[in-house]
């Protein structure tokens, strides 16, 4: 406790990705001597030499904290050693089958279990479902450390991680922070050491309810998002304008809040962690009914706007089949290039299936390889707007010059409806 006050505690990071690099960085910035550890080799070379791989966090932000030596990477793990606190961040993805990934945080903690020496705290940030750290981390630290009593010797905290790229208002050090522990004396060091780099540290009653609030958290988005993407179904059936709908519903002062449709879910969280829950559920005979079937109109998302590619086309006296269709954005949200779970790469992977020519443009995502498909950014967006038979605006990016894409495209299918925001094209 008392090095984590003055500041001279030794601070380990397991992950280096969207979540584990923000979180060394404010560390470091904070005056801690940061190590971050990863099996990545191109991450552990590009951060030792002062380089960042992810927007949220700038080069010029990382160079100085790495030429002052207070943050460094390694793929060595036996340098957990010397570590006086860890935070794991490592992915937690979901098998085909759509239950749980844990073997990251598995290995995580075996790496760490090797190296537990008293005076240690170990903080899980990684999402997974209630029970992960009572059932699988703290038996593993157990199993090395038998002469060690959790809450007296060692300590185990669960925090969830809250970042959402691309955002700049709220960041690592002030977004809330909700830490459960393994005993009251957990709770006491994981909020002591958090509390010296977040301005606000929320404690919980457990580490399964800390797990449980970041699954709550998602799961309302991911509900709600299913809401308006049915409504947006609905009006569809309807002849209705469903943006029109939603912008108006929104006016309500109270008891609304405005989620907007969209070409599916994307991103680590919000696809991937109610089913956590769903699956958590499963094992003691519950089904989430409202997890299951917002995912179930969520995933359904791709297959809706591919038709309506096809239905567009078909009134242009065209084929899907041999024409050549345009994705705008294939990141999963605007403004970074995050391609993980994103609904693009659904709609490029069903319109191929159905003999479309599909090429791509995002200014974030140069190329990519994802589940068997391959492929590289258009260099000349402007050329590829007017030969393109269909533009698909999959990602909402704010570098795109939209009225000049209306005014290029033959034909637009807008996802996102960033072309309501325009002024109305003027009659002639």
């Amino acid at each position: 406790m008392a090095r984590f006050a003055d500041r001279s505690a030794r601070v380990g990071i397991v992950g280096l990705g969207y979540v584990g690099l923000p979180l060394a960085t404010v560390f470091a910035e904070a005056g801690f001597s940061v190590v971050g550890f990863d099996v990545d080799g191109r991450k552990v070379r590009m951060l030792n030499e002062g380089a960042s791989y992810i927007e949220d966090v700038p080069t010029e932000q990382v160079a100085p904290l790495v030429a002052d030596g207070r943050l460094r990477a390694t793929a060595d793990f036996a340098e957990l050693e010397a570590c006086d606190a860890v935070s794991i961040c490592v992915p937690t993805p979901l098998r085909k089958t759509r239950d749980p990934d844990i073997s990251y945080i598995m290995q995580a903690t075996e790496e760490i279990a090797r190296h537990l020496h008293p005076g240690m705290l170990i903080v899980l940030e990684s999402t997974t479902y209630p029970g992960t750290t009572s059932e699988i981390i703290i038996p593993r630290l157990k199993r090395n450390g038998d002469d060690l009593t959790i809450g007296e010797d060692f300590f185990v905290c669960f925090s969830p991680e809250r970042v959402d790229p691309g955002r700049e208002d709220w960041t690592t050090k002030n977004t809330p922070k909700v830490m459960g522990g393994a005993t009251t004396a957990c709770l006491e060091a994981g909020a002591a050491l958090y509390g010296q780099v977040i301005d606000t540290v929320v404690p919980v009653s457990s580490t399964e309810s800390a797990e449980m609030v970041k699954l709550l958290e998602n799961t309302f988005r991911a509900v709600n998002i299913g809401l308006v993407n049915e409504v947006l179904l609905i009006c569809d059936k309807l002849g209705l304008d469903a943006w029109e709908i939603i912008d108006a519903a929104a006016t309500k002062p109270f008891g609304f809040m405005k989620f907007t449709p969209g070409p599916g879910l994307g991103g680590h969280c919000i696809p991937v962690d109610p089913l956590y829950l769903s699956w958590k559920m499963k094992t003691l005979n519950y089904t989430a009914r409202f997890i299951e079937l917002a995912s179930e109109v969520n995933t359904s998302m791709p297959r809706y706007w591919t038709q309506q590619v096809q239905d567009a086309l078909n009134e242009h006296g065209k084929a899907l089949n041999g024409s050549t269709v345009l994705l705008l954005g294939v990141a999963y949200k605007k403004d970074v290039s995050d391609l993980r779970e994103s609904p693009a790469l659904d709609i490029m992977l069903l319109l191929e299936e159905k003999g479309a020519r599909v090429a791509y443009h995002d200014p974030y995502v140069p190329a990519f390889q994802h589940d068997g498909l391959e492929s590289t950014c258009v260099p000349d967006l402007d050329a590829a707007l007017a030969s393109a038979d269909c533009v698909v605006i999959t990602t909402d990016h704010s570098d795109y010059d939209w009225p000049a894409i209306r005014e290029a495209a033959a034909l637009v299918v807008d996802t996102r409806a960033a072309l309501r925001r325009l002024e109305p094209v003027p009659a002639e």
